[in-house]
């Protein structure tokens, strides 16, 4: 631990809400700092993230606006966006310092795997979405309505890019979270298998809310992913965990010698 920083049992309430604060603070000023340099680059970024889109549209065929200041708004989403997958790094930094005073401190050490980690599922979950799925949903849209004018406004379809990178982003996170309930004993890899049915349901509905179509077809790419990213979290936890309980296990043996020594 730090100098001069307290444990999680010797915070107050008051000065838990103090370090979410700065970690916040932290964060976006990281976000606000970059966003100038990416609305720079926001056309060509929004161009990138409406191809999936575009390539089906017929030629010349264009997205629309209703609103005069709709595009100026589109293109700050946009560098938002774009700053947000650029700093991912530095905040899951942040995530980590917040947590961290509630690790051992050998634990500690992976603060660099951590990091890395959760950016690049962050980032591989995102590229999922952008690969695979929403090309497959675009696609899926436009031929039902193929037999009508496609009126496209920029500001519904980013908005459900918005849903379909971060939330599969944000999905893709899942082996990063179950090593910390893990090396905290709130989950482990008996209890994942044990209840293994029920985390398949549990993914097809968060697949369902996810897809932005309604089709199985859509939400089971989705969901096939989740359940292997869930049998790969089960090893996850056996390892990381169960080296936990080795460690509870020494410690109640030590404190039982000392207590025994001291009797």
């Amino acid at each position: 631990m730090r100098k001069g920083r307290k444990s999680p049992d010797e915070m107050t309430f008051l000065e838990h809400l103090e370090d979410l604060r700065k970690r916040l603070f932290y964060s976006f000023i990281a976000i606000f700092a970059t966003i100038i340099p990416a609305y720079i680059f926001s056309k060509d970024v929004f161009n990138i993230l409406a191809r999936p889109l575009t390539r089906y549209l017929p030629e010349g065929e264009k997205l629309a606006y209703t609103t005069l200041t709709e595009p100026f708004m589109l293109y700050i989403k946009t560098a938002f966006l774009t700053s947000l997958f650029v700093v991912s790094p530095f905040i899951f930094l942040q995530i980590w310092l917040f947590v961290a005073p509630g690790l051992y401190q050998k634990e500690k050490k992976y603060v660099i795997p951590f990091v890395l980690a959760t950016s690049v599922f962050f980032t591989g979950g995102a590229l999922f979405g952008y690969f695979l799925v929403y090309p497959w949903a675009c696609r899926f849209f436009l031929d039902l309505g193929s037999d009508f004018k496609a009126v496209i406004t920029v500001n519904q379809f980013f908005g459900l890019t918005l849903k379909v990178l971060l939330g599969i982003g944000a999905v893709f996170e899942m082996p990063t979270l179950i090593f910390f309930l893990a090396r905290m004993g709130i989950v482990t890899s008996r209890w994942m298998v044990k209840n293994f049915k029920y985390a398949v349901l549990a993914i097809f509905i968060i697949a369902a809310v996810i897809t932005p179509t309604p089709d199985m077809i859509t939400q089971s790419i989705i969901a096939g992913p989740m359940v292997a990213l869930y049998i790969f979290s089960i090893l996850v936890a056996f390892l990381f965990g169960k080296e936990r309980k080795k460690r509870k296990a020494k410690k109640e043996e030590k404190n039982k010698s000392k207590a025994g020594l001291a009797g």
